[in-house]
């Protein structure tokens, strides 16, 4: 029996592997309202890829992933995913890649201002709620959670308004068990960043940065891990950084705190393997969202390549500037350039990778040693 099983999961991944599982085909009963059609013809980041009225120059499509597409990736068919920071950028992508591969998707975030250390604008409910319409809009489930990652407890009083007859402290991931079957995929992304030189950081520069993008990861890990011990499996997979291999000038915290993620990701790889859980990281380059877009960001990338940026960047100069030293001739890379990454990380494919940092940065990796 033991035999016939581990062959048919065999089968199964090399099925994956040559491109043969169909993804996304068999709707779900929707939470959300949508078409049932599996679209996948647009972004995920629906807002205008712009600054300051100037628009952000894109890769040509012979150099992005594109849009999210049924069976680019790995099939992910009645898998349950919860997301977090999927409001709107890398997140998003994620949660609706997942869903056109064929997964039902919690999409959690907080839709409202985390810090003052944060420099950019808040994501909103309606951002959320795009989201999930975009997961529907592929013929699968989709919740939306507003929640704050940082504080446990908080977590845990929100699953405890939601289901009121339970009395654990792994509410939300009980309900969730129940109304889903399982958790299979868990994605900690939600993050902020700070730009603020070392010596002129306020503590809540360094402190909340820390507090939301480490504790925030490691809070997620620890309230849903355990369910997916009880299942004897899983995937975790959490959003690291290049920013989180090397230094950046005036964004130390940001920087720790995605090494913090490296350490974190690798120790719980050791811990839950037995257990069948993978556990992994993705490292995005220079992606264009609302994280990164804004003039700060744009001048440090400048300043990066030894030049000494103008006061008010264009994002033409930026883009102008930086492509030359990107091996695939790219300024910044799209959210939806990342995510078949995590389907794939998500997959019975990946049944032997974990402790892995995956780095997608459109090969700035190749400076790295």
């Amino acid at each position: 029996m033991v035999e016939t099983e581990a062959a048919g999961r065999a089968a199964r991944r090399r099925q994956v592997l040559l491109g043969g599982v169909a993804a996304g085909t068999a709707a779900g009963t929707a939470m959300a309202a949508g078409t049932g059609a599996a679209v996948g013809d647009g972004r995920t980041d629906t807002e205008p890829r712009e600054l300051g009225g100037q628009p952000m120059p894109e890769p040509p499509p012979e150099r992005s992933a594109g849009p999210p597409r049924p069976g680019r990736g790995s099939a992910l068919a009645g898998k349950l995913a919860v997301v977090t920071g999927a409001a709107r950028g890398i997140g998003r992508a994620i949660a609706v890649e997942f869903a056109a591969n064929g997964a039902d998707v919690v999409a959690l975030d907080i839709c409202g201002p985390v810090s003052p250390a944060s420099n950019a604008r808040p994501a909103t409910p309606e951002e959320l709620a795009e989201t999930v319409r975009q997961i529907a809009d592929f013929g699968r489930r989709g919740e939306a959670v507003q929640a704050d990652i940082r504080d446990i407890a908080a977590l845990r009083r929100l699953a405890e308004r939601l289901e009121q007859e339970h009395g654990r402290v792994d509410i939300l991931v009980e309900r969730l068990e129940q109304e889903h079957g399982r958790v299979d995929i868990l994605v900690a992304n939600a993050a902020i960043q700070r730009w603020m030189p070392l010596l002129e950081m306020q503590d809540a520069d360094w402190r909340d940065v820390i507090d939301n993008n480490l504790n925030g990861s490691a809070n997620t890990l620890r309230a849903f891990a355990p369910g997916m011990v009880r299942q004897k499996g899983g995937r975790i997979i959490l959003l690291s950084s290049m920013q989180g291999k090397h230094g950046t000038r005036n964004a130390a915290s940001y920087s720790a705190s995605k090494w913090g993620i490296l350490g974190l990701m690798k120790s719980a790889a050791m811990e839950l393997g037995e257990h069948g859980i993978t556990v992994n990281a993705l490292l995005p380059g220079l992606v264009d969202t609302p994280l990164t877009r804004y003039e700060t960001r744009l001048r440090n990338s400048m300043a990066e390549q030894g030049v000494t940026p103008p006061e008010h960047p264009t994002p033409q100069q930026a883009w102008d500037n930086r492509a030359p030293t990107v091996p695939l001739k790219v300024g910044w890379l799209q959210p939806d350039d990342i995510s078949p990454a995590a389907v794939f990380l998500a997959s019975e494919a990946a049944a032997m990778v974990t402790g892995a940092a995956y780095e997608v940065t459109g090969g700035d990796s190749a400076k790295d040693i």
